[in-house]
């Protein structure tokens, strides 16, 4: 096991730019298989995570290149519609890559997720939301997988507010006919964002940002390029470091809005 020994006792000074955030970069990764031209994503962080969602498109049939923090994804070439184990095993996000096989090939099969262990994260919800669309759903040998039966408009409620199921579910439904609603979907800075980028591609989705989300079936995604969000996370671990230490520390390329909780604790604490 690594170690890491941190230190203290010194203030933190400084310029830092924050990355872009890994949390909205993947699933809009996931979601340019929806796209039946070339995606160019701006701002993408230099993460493990990364390498392998881009292996996992590979695995898929699309083409991905990277040169520095821009990621080129041609989804055109896309032909299976099954991720194996090796690479679902490695990172919790490959579950994301199913809603935009059913909706674009109305067919996935994925083996279940691995990576990150923070906390019960099942895959329930966004199973139930499949089928609410209209999807057969078979769980055999560690995989998911969906076909679809009798695909239409259709009003979902989901348990909780899972940031993951309401990913999942806005994927799935972008290609779909008819209306989809999600209902209590999760309201992060993320889901915004990956509305904003399928939008860009065509898509006819609103609400991001609150509980009620829409979704309008359209026929066709195309090209599109989009810079991802700072990551909120990264700034904020910032802020506090700096805060506590007694610090310093210029913080750039945040947004406000996304940070603002953390921003109204420091100054409640002085």
């Amino acid at each position: 096991m690594d170690c890491l020994v941190v230190r203290g006792a010194k203030p933190l000074k400084g310029q830092v730019r924050i990355s872009g955030s890994k949390n909205s970069t993947l699933p809009i990764m996931a979601a340019s298989l929806l796209c039946s031209g070339e995606v160019v994503l701006t701002g993408v962080p230099d993460l493990e995570d990364i390498k392998v969602m881009s292996q996992a498109l590979e695995i898929l049939g699309a083409k991905v290149k990277r040169e520095d923090d821009v990621l080129i994804i041609n989804g055109s070439t896309v032909d299976k519609y099954e991720l194996p184990e090796e690479i679902s095993r490695k990172m919790r996000a490959s579950n994301l890559v199913m809603g935009a096989l059913l909706s674009r090939f109305h067919h996935a099969r994925v083996a279940y997720p691995g990576g990150c262990a923070i906390g019960t994260r099942p895959m329930d919800l966004h199973l139930k939301g499949f089928q609410s669309m209209g999807f057969a759903i078979k769980e055999e040998f560690g995989f998911m997988e969906g076909k679809a039966s009798s695909l239409g408009s259709q009003e979902i409620l989901l348990d909780f507010p899972s940031v993951g199921a309401t990913e999942n579910l806005m994927m799935a439904a972008a290609l779909l006919p008819g209306t989809t609603v999600l209902r209590n979907a999760a309201r992060e800075p993320e889901i915004v964002d990956l509305q904003n980028f399928l939008n860009r591609m065509g898509a006819r989705i609103r609400g991001a940002g609150l509980d009620t989300i829409r979704i309008e079936g359209v026929d066709y995604l195309g090209s599109v390029e989009h810079a991802v969000i700072p990551d909120r996370i990264e700034a904020g671990t910032l802020m506090v470091a700096a805060a506590i230490s007694r610090g310093e520390v210029t913080i750039e390329n945040v947004v406000l809005e996304h940070i603002q909780p953390i921003v109204s604790k420091l100054r409640e604490i002085g």
